[in-house]
């Protein structure tokens, strides 16, 4: 990510307090989550920071607070829920920023998760307190509280994400980094010709899934797919793996109904590394 890139997306989330990654498969959003909170915060510090990941069964529950079993057995007792909890730990630390962040954050029933949250994340209600469902006790989310949420754009199974969630948050796109001065510096280092070749054929690959109306850039090839590698582990078979296991299938899943195209691609990939 560049600088401006950056400060953009850091004006974003202390205007807004709330916002959402969202790209393609592999462009990193977890780990620029992670960074973005850390870099705002000046120090690597992971008592601040909490990560969850949303799914189809995540609940107000164990968000905010709901009834459980007690240890005995002989009842049920109200447990609170993750957000609580950290909102709460934020609130007796005013002086500081904390970060929770959600991955996946389209895969879970937003409106049922959040519940009367919707207003109390926003940006002018924060420290404005709401009656909780199952309790008496008044709650409110602090102003130090930042929400960065992480959005899988080329999952087609998945619903919009309500619009009344959505009008509360900015929304930032994160794009395939390969033309980054980072990822270029990383890629010079290794001075392998299969390895520049194998790129410049992904970031043609990228153009046409862009430039494809039932694709488009939401759905182009990340270039985590690509990090991580060594001058030790970036041999043809480590390639070729990537190629033949993480890669085709995702063509295969993009253009099932045009086989054609699959097998075009699959080849110009593979004579990257042949």
């Amino acid at each position: 990510m560049d600088i401006a890139d950056y400060n953009t997306l850091v004006g974003l989330i202390r205007t807004k307090k709330n916002v959402i990654l969202q790209g393609a498969p592999g462009v990193g959003k977890t780990f620029a989550a992670k960074r973005l909170a850390y870099s705002m915060m000046g120090q690597k510090d992971q008592d601040r920071v909490m990560l969850v990941q949303f799914h189809q069964s995540y609940t107000y529950e164990d968000f905010i607070e709901g009834f459980r079993p007690t240890s005995a057995g002989s009842g049920f007792e109200i447990k609170k829920g993750s957000f609580y909890n950290f909102c709460k730990k934020a609130g007796e630390d005013l002086e500081n920023e904390y970060f929770f962040i959600i991955d996946e954050i389209n895969r879970g029933n937003l409106s049922k998760i959040f519940g009367e949250l919707f207003m109390l994340i926003e940006n002018d209600k924060r420290g404005n307190s709401l009656q909780l469902l199952y309790s008496d006790e008044k709650f409110n989310v602090p102003s130090n509280v930042y929400i960065i949420g992480m959005m899988n754009t080329a999952d087609r199974s998945l619903a919009m994400i309500d619009y009344a969630l959505r009008r509360r948050f900015s929304f930032f796109d994160v794009v395939p980094g390969f033309s980054s001065k980072g990822f270029s510096e990383y890629q010079k280092a290794f001075e392998n010709d299969t390895f520049n070749k194998l790129i410049e054929r992904v970031e043609e690959l990228n153009s046409e899934i862009a430039d494809d109306d039932a694709l488009g850039s939401g759905f182009c090839i990340g270039h985590s797919y690509f990090c991580n590698l060594t001058a030790d582990s970036i041999t043809d078979r480590t390639l070729s793996g990537i190629v033949e296991y993480e890669l085709i299938p995702l063509l295969k899943e993009y253009w099932f109904d045009e086989p054609l195209k699959v097998k075009d691609w699959t080849n110009n990939l593979r004579s990257a590394i042949k």
